[in-house]
C-alpha cells in the first residue's frame, strides 16, 4: 500500500493491508500523520511501515542514473505503457495549472513545445 495524502488516510490504509502487510508513507497532502503507538501496527496483523524520502533514493548520480536506465528500458520494451490524457502546449501552462489544481486532469498530462 502506498499512501501519499497522510494524516486523513492514515488509519483507513492500515486497514487495507493483509497481515504482514506493507505500508510506505511518502506524502502529507492532508497534513503530517500523528505520533501512533507502534504496538497498533501488532494488533492490525503485525504491518510494516516505512516512511520514504526521495533524497535517500537519489543519494548519488551512480544510483539516480541507473534506476532512470532501468526505468527506460521497461518503459521502451513495452512491458509498462505511460498513457498521456491530456496535452497543453507551454503557451497554455497558466490554464494546465488551473485544471490540474481543479482536478479537471487524470492520469499523465504533459506539456509541449
Amino acid at each position: 500500500m502506498y499512501d501519499s495524502v497522510g494524516k486523513d488516510t492514515w488509519d483507513k490504509s492500515l486497514d487495507c493491508l493483509r497481515p504482514f502487510g506493507l505500508m510506505a508513507s511518502f506524502g502529507n497532502a492532508s497534513g503530517p500523520v500523528p505520533p501512533f503507538a507502534p504496538g497498533s501496527l501488532a494488533g492490525k496483523g503485525s504491518l510494516y511501515v516505512t516512511r520514504q524520502t526521495l533524497f535517500s533514493h537519489i543519494s548519488s548520480r551512480e544510483s539516480t542514473q541507473a534506476m532512470a536506465n532501468d526505468l527506460f528500458d521497461v518503459v521502451v520494451s513495452g512491458k509498462v505503457k505511460i498513457n498521456i490524457d491530456q496535452t497543453y502546449p507551454l503557451e497554455q501552462i497558466q490554464q494546465a495549472h488551473l485544471d490540474l489544481e481543479a482536478r479537471k486532469t487524470t492520469g499523465c498530462t504533459i506539456l509541449t513545445l
